[in-house]
């Protein structure tokens, strides 16, 4: 397990995976003057292909926990909004003129309504984007979006405990792997108080899952002081007789496995195809370890790059 106090922002992957699994929770929670205007009952949809097209063409630089989601409003049939979604982790000069490209892009391929909301999870409290500029000579250009600072929820914390959304508990969990980078003591026993805290809401197996990941990448602590985590929360889990734990672990193992994996298939790649983009690096992380494995065997078959990249795009 990692030394690291708070989560390097290249590792966006576990913000996305808490937006997709709880997306109408994260919408209640930091947008919640949207959630009676979304006709939940058609669903919504995840536009990552879109996003990642438009932010490539931008050419805005490093892209971080971005999300394009399509829902449809219960203003008539036909009517629907793209909710952008940025989680920043760490201060960025451009960071509102990235919004504003992202904005603009998105408006000029689909027309449509978009809302545009910022997670700021950085730890600077001055440092508040909310809207990107240009004027000159009378003409002018004012683009505003949602801008959401986690620091702010400093002086909620215990509402946060109490608050049943899923993303309260991210929250807390995330002002917590602030204040704790000095004490990695203290940062365990606020992991394993939270982790508690889930399991006392009688969330469903999936649920638990998908915000322990998350807890996990961000309250990380070091070797010795993770396994006393993992002896603490086993002890705890089978006084309470809940099978959770052995889920966790198995998330642990399998997690593992896929790394192994994906080195191998990798080597193997490298051999087949040459040097990777890193368009198709990132792709081919993202699969899951039964993808891997699959993308393990039909390699063999590969003459060239072209080859890796229509199997890519069946997948």
């Amino acid at each position: 397990m990692s030394n690291t106090m708070l989560p390097n922002t290249d590792s966006d992957s576990p913000w996305k995976e808490l937006i997709e699994i709880f997306f109408p929770e994260f919408i209640r929670f930091f947008l919640p003057i949207a959630d009676p205007e979304i006709d939940w009952d058609r669903g919504y949809e995840f536009l990552d292909k879109e996003l990642q097209q438009i932010s490539a063409d931008a050419e805005v630089g490093r892209r971080y926990a971005d999300k394009l989601v399509k829902v449809w409003t219960k203003a008539g049939k036909e009517t629907w909004v793209l909710v952008h979604i940025e989680v920043q982790g760490a201060r960025e000069s451009g960071f509102a003129k990235r919004m504003y490209i992202y904005r603009y892009r998105i408006f000029d391929r689909f027309a449509v309504a978009i809302a545009s909301v910022a997670i700021l999870a950085d730890d600077n409290p001055n440092w508040r984007p909310e809207a990107f500029e240009t004027e000159l000579w009378g003409s002018s250009d004012r683009s505003q979006f949602v801008s959401v600072k986690l620091l702010d929820y400093q002086d909620q914390f215990e509402q946060l405990l109490q608050d049943k959304n899923p993303f309260a508990i991210a929250v807390a969990a995330h002002l917590k792997a602030i204040q704790t980078k000095q004490d990695r003591q203290l940062r365990k026993q606020w992991k394993l108080e939270l982790l508690k805290l889930l399991y006392e809401r009688g969330m469903d197996r999936d649920r638990i899952i998908g915000l322990f990941k998350f807890i996990d990448w961000l309250l990380s602590l070091p070797e010795g002081l993770e396994l006393e985590f993992r002896n603490e929360l086993s002890a705890y889990e089978q006084e309470r007789r809940m099978p959770y734990i052995t889920s966790i672990e198995r998330i642990g193992r399998q997690e593992g496995r896929k790394e192994g994996e994906l080195t191998l298939v990798l080597r193997q790649l490298a051999r087949r195809c040459g040097t990777l983009s890193p368009n198709l690096l990132t792709q081919i992380q993202a699969l899951s370890i039964e993808q891997i494995e699959n993308l393990a065997d039909v390699l063999l078959d590969f003459s060239g790059i072209q080859d890796l990249e229509n199997w890519l795009s069946q997948q």
